[in-house]
């Protein structure tokens, strides 16, 4: 025996990764070759989301749920520069292409006016008689939600093999596929804060890095304190308040990803100071750095807020346009000087409150948010029976349908996922985690608040990308690494691959009830998997 010679263990002997791993290695030998991983995995599950999303999309031709308010909404904007109102029952009219049957009167509208422009934009560049123009842009931006998803996945993971796998499970979940083929505003909303999420997490990474080069000069000149610095230039932290107030432009809801992640960010940038060694890192993040960090982030997003609704300042017939000018309106006392447009504006605001907050109508598919989790009550958002002959019927009975229903394996594991995040938490601190619920917090607790106002599942969208992270993240604890023992691995890769199959065949099984494709009664049924569903 050599002296001093290493002896391996036969742990040190094990093959490391799967087969499959070793395969990869050497697909992506070279750097082009990686490049093309880089960027053509994300573009990939991007087209293939565009495929699910504008497939037949002009199918039905037909106002579907909200619709009625939304596309016809959107097109008396570029016609008027404000909603106005149509006829009672001027849905068939409208279906048929009589579309100019709009009145000049003032539609009373409880939404802000950016969904309904970008809905407009569809209007503007294919016509109001054509249900592909209605739809398009909101088949856009799912897409481009999915886009974006994949490129947060990656950020948060490091890991581009993670990233594909959330853009794919978000590209074949036919709630995210339903939400981008029917124009109402819940996707932009979607889309708009997770861009605010994409901005935080960029954010976070910049914030700290520069904060620990700023402490470090006024360290090594003697000037440090125990607050440490201000950081203003923060570019992300503009830009997310700019995403935050265009989804509050889509929906009033957009400002509780704003509030949310304001307190995000005084948390993140506490903690960071603690890192860094600073006494009063609780004092620093609340008053020192909390003030600019307000400043930076929410009147931005206030400004974006107020100029969604320029076509209601720049137009005189908008509705309470002239409250403030009718007798016995105008505010008197300390307010007294504020112009009447703006009294008009902010008593227009508080209406849309009360509105909201009073709610109460009955609907056959309100369902309470204490069961979205569980998924108890699907939208129906439309549903037809065609007769033999007609919409590709060969013998009746036939179904068509529009349901606003996750892919259940995709959903449930998700919602799994995240509860197991939270357990998580508790324990390891992990910052991602921290990150990925506080999309889920801003998206769904609010909304426990109104457990008796009429709501519905499909406003679920707005954090299910944080849910498909949460399970990715799970994803990725199973897959291991390429490093761990080859059983392990092997293991890890089939369990995802298994998964990823069988969500996959669920989406095909699925999808003619997401868009609207016809299908025989008895296919239709074997769908209504709990009683509730129907």
């Amino acid at each position: 025996m050599v002296s001093g010679a290493a002896t391996q263990s036969p742990a040190d002997l094990e093959p490391r990764g799967s087969r499959l791993d070793d395969w990869w290695g050497r697909l992506l030998s070279t750097p082009a070759r990686r490049r093309l991983w880089y960027w053509g995995g994300p573009l990939l599950v991007t087209l293939l989301a565009a495929v699910l999303r504008m497939w037949n999309l002009s199918t039905p031709h037909a106002l579907v749920f909200d619709e009625t308010f939304y596309v016809k909404d959107a097109w008396t904007l570029l016609q008027h520069g404000y909603e106005s109102s149509w006829p009672a029952e001027s849905d068939p009219d409208f279906n048929a292409g009589q579309v100019n049957g709009y009145l000049t009167d003032p539609a009373y509208v409880v939404h802000p006016p950016l969904g309904k422009w970008l809905i407009a934009l569809g209007l503007a560049a294919f016509g109001a008689t054509d249900s592909f123009g209605w739809r398009i842009s909101t088949a856009v931006i799912g897409t481009l939600a999915v886009l974006v998803l994949t490129l947060v996945a990656r950020k948060l993971f490091a890991s581009t093999l993670l990233a594909v796998i959330a853009g794919f499970i978000f590209a074949i979940d036919g709630h995210a596929i339903v939400m981008s083929r029917v124009a109402i505003l819940d996707n932009s909303l979607m889309f708009f804060t997770l861009l605010g999420f994409a901005c935080v997490l960029a954010d976070r990474s910049w914030h700290e890095h520069r904060l620990g080069e700023r402490l470090a000069e006024q360290r090594q000149r003697g000037r440090a304190s125990d607050w440490g610095p201000v950081i203003w230039a923060r570019p992300w932290l503009i830009a997310a308040g700019l995403a935050f107030g265009l989804a509050a432009g889509v929906k009033w809801s957009g400002f509780y990803f704003l509030a949310a992640f304001g307190l995000y960010l005084i948390v993140v940038d506490a903690l960071a100071r603690r890192r860094l060694g600073l006494d009063a890192w609780f004092s620093a993040a609340v008053l020192k750095q909390g003030p600019a960090t307000f400043l930076l982030f929410v009147p931005v997003a206030i400004v974006v807020y107020l100029a969604s609704w320029t076509g209601w300042f720049v137009t005189d017939n908008g509705y309470y346009r002239h409250w403030a000018e009718q007798a016995g309106n105008a505010w008197t006392g300390f307010f007294s000087w504020v112009p009447s447009v703006w009294q008009s504006f902010f008593f227009y605001q508080q209406s849309i409150y009360n509105f909201h907050v009073g709610l109460a109508a009955p609907h056959p598919y309100s369902a309470n948010p204490l069961g979205w989790l569980a998924m108890l009550r699907p939208t129906s958002m439309w549903y037809d029976s065609p007769a033999t002959g007609t919409a590709g019927c060969a013998l009746a009975p036939c179904s068509q349908a529009i349901t606003s229903i996750a892919n259940p394996l995709i959903w449930w594991a998700a919602v799994a996922a995240m509860l197991y995040l939270v357990y998580r938490l508790v324990r390891t601190r992990q910052w991602q985690i921290g990150l990925i619920l506080m999309g889920v917090a801003a998206g769904y607790l609010p909304w426990l608040m109104y457990t008796e106002r009429t709501v519905f599942q499909f406003y679920t969208i707005a954090f299910e990308p944080y849910l498909v992270l949460a399970l990715t993240f799970v994803i990725g604890l199973v897959l291991g690494s390429r490093t761990d023992p080859r059983y392990e691995r092997t293991r890890g890769v089939a369990l995802t691959a298994v998964f990823l199959v069988l969500a996959s065949a669920l989406s095909v099984f699925w999808y003619p009830l997401w868009s609207a494709t016809t299908v025989p009664f008895w296919f239709w049924t074997l769908h209504s998997w709990l009683p509730s569903w129907v």
